[in-house]
């Protein structure tokens, strides 16, 4: 058993505020690190130790390596914790801390290995009877054998980097007229990216579901899921909003898709929490798709069906403790929806918008969770991900949780830069989400920016009526932004 006091979240924003709380809930103390621009954020503030790691460039601060452990070596940490992003599934570092003998709360450096290179784990997962979408899983460099390929298993095919991620690497082929010219790109696109221009090809699946599943791994062997969550509604081959459980799985697919989660973790010998992500087509026939090797941004709403909290089960794991739960003991309680809240511009293409948070004001409620890293005052910038934070609500049902994150989204104030707040509000309103019957092309198929311009003017001056009337009085006075939305906010935030 390794006696874990003090660790190091090797993070920034919402998700190191995240683990810092779970953290000391169990009497573990925190050391934050963080650069130059970071200086005064919540999570510098609510460690008990922090770090400066250097400037904003995240190549010299949150993704430098060196810099990290011998932190960790300084402060006499006894684990690291990743988030997720930066080096949250990098091996290097995870071999770097294990050089150190400090843990890292996550899984093996070989299990992040065999799991990264989605070629590599198509070709351990085939053992392991875990469905996959038809194709060649190889790598597949000479054009004729690419056309042979596409030939056999049918047009449309998709072509994607065996190291890629986040849509980087991956095209969509209609016909043999386009695959010389699409094939040059994504490898080119894939070597930029990732350092490999290796790329495969498989079935396109027209009008996917994009379903994942949660699991959790002790250092013996024990592995469970914990259901699953769909994660459709996608812009840019991004996740907006995420929800627990899926409204379209029977009960029967539920368990078939989280036995063949759990045969995925098993056959990488994998330790913590960690998600295999799943293609679902409209017959509910589900393919492996990838697993990421850590927490993901949405674990919060299996978190709320569940009753569990995973940063504190993977730091139970890392101490070498036994899982303390077991598959037939854990049931779902109701239902959970989340949406990202990004600063960004739905009305230009989701473009970032930068700037200062001139208004902020979380919504509450019965049943509304905010998980944010950012407050009053605060400047978005490009050093990093666009995501101010994530709202999520739970419900009895489905039904009731989308009512209540509809309502949070109306209650929570944001001024000075865009956010997809609106967006996601359309898009929780839409009968496709509604009725469950929505893929991951929804972006496509339903939203156009015009739809947001289409502003309801009483919904809007009922709530600048009570957004003034929050504040104290003599300080309060209106102004509207340079954005396209109207907001308000006291003197004194200036």
């Amino acid at each position: 058993m390794k006696e874990i006091k003090k660790i190091l979240v090797a993070n920034r924003g919402e998700i190191a505020l995240r683990v810092m709380r779970s953290a000391r809930q169990m009497g573990i103390q925190t050391v934050a690190v963080y650069s130059d621009i970071d200086r005064n954020a919540p999570h510098v503030r609510y460690a008990d130790e922090a770090v400066c790691l250097g400037e904003a460039n995240a190549s010299v601060s949150y993704l430098n390596i060196d810099k990290i452990v011998k932190v960790c070596l300084e402060q006499h940490v006894d684990a690291v914790h990743p988030g997720y992003g930066f080096l949250s599934e990098n091996p290097l570092f995870a071999n770097a801390l294990a050089n150190n003998g400090i843990k890292l709360i996550g899984p093996s450096a070989r299990s992040m290995e065999l799991m990264g290179d989605k070629l590599t784990s198509k070709q351990l997962l085939e053992k392991h009877q875990v469905p996959m979408v038809p194709g060649l899983n190889e790598a597949v460099r000479d054009l004729s054998k690419a056309k042979q390929v596409a030939k056999e298993i049918g047009y449309p095919v998709m072509i994607k980097a065996s190291a890629g991620g986040g849509g980087k690497g991956m095209r969509i082929i209609e016909s043999e007229q386009e695959l010389e010219s699409m094939m040059e790109r994504a490898k080119s696109e894939a070597a930029s990216a990732f350092g490999n221009d290796a790329v495969f090809i498989e079935k396109f699946v027209t009008n996917p579901k994009h379903i994942e599943v949660q699991v959790l791994a002790d250092q013996y062997g024990n592995t469970i899921h914990l259901f699953e969550r769909e994660c459709s509604v996608q812009r840019r081959h991004q996740k907006v909003i995420e929800e627990a459980p899926s409204a379209v799985l029977t009960e029967e697919k539920r368990k078939e898709i989280g036995e063949a989660a759990v045969r995925v973790a098993k056959a990488c010998d994998y330790e913590g929490a960690g998600t295999v992500e799943f293609m679902v087509d409209q017959d509910l026939n589900f393919y492996f798709l990838e697993m990421n090797t850590r927490l993901q941004v949405e674990h919060c709403v299996t978190e709320e069906i569940t009753g569990v909290d995973l940063v504190k089960e993977q730091i139970k794991v890392a101490r070498g403790e036994k899982l303390s739960i077991e598959q037939d003991q854990l049931k779902i309680h109701g239902h959970a929806v989340e949406v990202r809240v990004y600063a960004e511009d739905p009305q230009n293409n989701f473009l970032p918008s930068t700037g200062e948070l001139k208004v902020y004001v979380r919504p509450q409620g019965p049943g509304v969770r905010v998980d944010d890293g950012m407050e009053l005052g605060m400047k978005v910038t490009t050093h990093y991900d666009p995501m101010i934070g994530k709202l999520i609500a739970k419900g009895a049902n489905r039904e009731e949780a989308i009512d209540r994150l509809i309502q949070a989204i109306n209650n929570f104030r944001i001024g000075g830069v865009e956010t997809t707040l609106q967006f996601c509000k359309f898009a929780l309103n839409h009968e496709a989400f509604r009725s469950g019957k929505f893929d991951t092309g929804f972006v496509g198929k339903y939203f156009q920016p015009e739809i947001l311009q289409e502003v309801d003017e009483p919904t809007m001056l009922a709530a600048a009526i009570a957004a003034v009337s929050s504040l104290d009085e003599g300080t309060k006075t209106p102004f509207f932004t340079n954005q396209k939305s109207m907001a308000w906010a006291s003197r004194k935030s200036y």
